[in-house]
């Protein structure tokens, strides 16, 4: 799932704490500004300090998956902190200052990367001056709502990415980065879209929504095809049809499935497949959602 490795998210950020496995979504809904999150789970801890991290004008936001007995955090070449961690509880890092961490227990996290273009992106959009650097105390994890419900609604990308569509991701790591830079660059809040899509820009999302059922299309280019930026386009799209473009997405694979489950003779599996599903089992609990019967059962409903 990950893309071009810059060193600081997936793979190369796992090796700095010893681990072969690490995660990772990355998106590029803000121009070419990569906006990352990795997931680690440290089970046998090494017990040294962390390597050092490329020097990049970016930010780590870290949310702890679970609680931690103690965790030894230097920044700048110093310890500044080695506080009990809560799960849900969030620690922002400034690369640019060489964090380093030495974990001694398991430990479970993701790690979000935020570059400094994406965060300069999201002050245009709202029509705020850049930002010097974030607002944060060096070492002190700090409870945040928001990103805890925005991490553990994503955390079925990291188990199971086929089921997941890249709309959602966008979705999640925009939303990230939005709250981030508004919450801790003490940036006012964009103006919000009063009206919604013009009846072309409807039509068009739509389509690509509708011809993308794989769900491989991106926020970026449903929002460029309708001369938008994706944060004007996302709330514009949701004033229009009342749903997230992401949640627009399932429904349409829910009424293309409706279709073909009309055709007694075409099986489940291949109408899974072919309306983005992963399997069958992901067709299954997606139609039930929005349906509220198995699609088997609303088969046997409307061909009786």
């Amino acid at each position: 799932m990950s893309g071009r490795s810059t060193g600081l998210y997936g793979r190369s950020l796992g090796e700095k704490l010893g681990l072969e496995e690490a995660p990772a979504i990355v998106t590029r809904t803000l121009g070419q500004a990569e906006v990352a999150a990795t997931h680690l789970q440290v089970i046998n801890p090494t017990h040294e300090l962390s390597g050092s991290l490329p020097s990049v004008d970016a930010y780590m936001i870290s949310l702890a998956m679970d609680d931690a007995a103690r965790n030894h955090y230097w920044e700048g070449g110093r310890q500044v902190s080695s506080a009990p961690i809560r799960a849900g509880q969030i620690l922002i890092s400034d690369i640019r200052r060489d964090p380093r961490v030495l974990v001694d227990r398991p430990y479970q996290s993701v790690v979000y990367y935020l570059p400094r273009m994406a965060i300069d992106l999201l002050t245009d959009e709202a029509d705020q001056p850049h930002i010097d650097e974030l607002q944060y105390e060096p070492g002190v994890w700090i409870s945040d709502e928001t990103i805890k419900h925005l991490t553990f609604s994503l955390t079925p990308a990291f188990r199971n990415p086929e089921e997941v569509s890249r709309l959602f991701m966008d979705h999640v790591t925009l939303a990230v980065a939005r709250h981030t830079t508004q919450t801790y660059g003490a940036i006012a809040a964009p103006r919000p879209v009063k009206g919604g899509l013009a009846p072309w820009q409807e039509r068009l999302a739509k389509e690509l929504i509708a011809n993308n059922l794989d769900g491989a299309i991106s926020l970026g280019k449903i929002a460029v095809a309708c001369g938008l930026s994706v944060e004007h386009f996302s709330r514009a799209f949701r004033n229009s049809t009342g749903f997230p473009p992401h949640t627009w997405l399932l429904r349409a694979r829910v009424e293309a499935a409706k279709v073909m489950l009309r055709n007694q003779d075409a099986l489940l599996p291949a109408i899974a497949l072919r309306c983005g599903f992963a399997d069958r089992s992901h067709f299954t609990r997606v139609f039930g959602r929005f349906v509220g019967l198995s699609p088997g059962a609303w088969r046997k409903l409307v061909t009786r």
